[in-house]
């Protein structure tokens, strides 16, 4: 489980930095304690810088930024990272709790104006824990979200097509619904269309991503996992996933300044209603207002020219 994982790794990471500034540098506990922190916290930050300047070499043309919001940006992204992966995805029990479909009166199947329930696909290395700060916008505006949790992590994405198709006919038999709406992040949005591929459309009434590497991405070459090699440019796989291409109404929420899909145009999938909004980073998508609205017009089956 991820959660566990990144708790045993994470235990063992502030463990060196203890070791090394008691035994190393002869530092209190105090102390020690301040330089582990220090340290969880730098290593997070060189990791985001690392990622940045990886897409400013591969970037596509993309509006300019004002040193205003381009500081904003990595900084917004690097606490993304911190929040996530820090304190959220570890103790994913404390954040996530189970998902809550039942909805009000309103919402009943075959009542006037009832909305399909909404199935969250995370990303690359992620949990049903990316969703906690979406989950609760959608929720709060009146939709019934659900979520799933895709493992392992490093496996095919082809192995992630049959629970997702088991958690879509378990969320549809809970609400009484016929179809809903799908929404992936990141590889989320590759293991949606791969679905679609292989079970077709009937369950399934738009599907929404959001900095989605639908040609691929640069950095997927350093990734761990079959999955990664996958999201390679050019891969097989990918090149298998865009032939016969998914006939339904597809909406495509992306960065053009994203810092893990480079070049950013390969977040753009061709016959799809696409939308870019400026200055927010690929992790701080899941985090941000303007994502939000947009995500929320998306699933209306609007626009939201003003989210850019």
């Amino acid at each position: 489980m991820l959660s566990r994982a990144l708790r045993r790794s994470l235990a063992l990471e502030v463990a060196l930095y203890v070791a090394l500034a008691i035994y190393g540098c002869d530092a209190s506990p105090a102390a020690a304690a301040g330089v582990a922190l220090a340290g969880v916290l730098a290593l997070r930050a060189t990791l985001t810088a690392v990622t940045y300047a990886w897409a400013w070499a591969y970037h596509s043309p993309a509006p300019p930024l004002s040193p205003g919001q381009a500081v904003r940006m990595v900084l917004g992204e690097y606490a993304s990272c911190v929040l996530s992966f820090v304190l959220i995805f570890p103790f994913e029990r404390w954040w996530m709790a189970p998902d809550r479909l039942s909805g009000g009166a309103d919402q009943a199947a075959g009542r006037p104006g009832a909305r399909p329930p909404v199935l969250l696909v995370h990303g690359y290395s992620c949990s049903r824990a990316a969703w906690w700060w979406l989950r609760r916008r959608l929720e709060a505006a009146g939709w019934r979200v659900a979520t799933i949790s895709l493992e392992p992590i490093y496996g095919s994405i082809d192995d992630f097509v049959e629970p997702l198709a088991r958690r879509i006919a378990a969320v549809l038999a809970e609400t009484g619904a016929e179809r809903l709406l799908l929404v992936g992040h990141s590889m989320g949005g590759l293991v949606a269309r791969d679905y679609l591929q292989r079970h077709g459309a009937t369950r399934v009434e738009r599907l929404v991503t959001l900095g989605t590497p639908h040609q691929g991405s640069r950095i997927a070459h350093i990734g761990l996992g079959e999955n990664a090699r996958q999201m390679q440019p050019d891969s097989a796989w990918l090149q298998a996933l865009a032939s016969p291409a998914t006939v339904l109404d597809t909406r495509v929420i992306y960065s053009p300044h994203d810092n893990f899909v480079m070049p950013q145009e390969r977040l753009l999938l061709p016959g799809a209603t696409s939308q870019a909004i400026a200055g927010v980073g690929h992790l701080a998508m899941l985090y941000s207002p303007r994502v939000a609205r947009a995500l929320l017009a998306a699933l209306a089956g609007t626009s939201n020219t003003g989210a850019a």
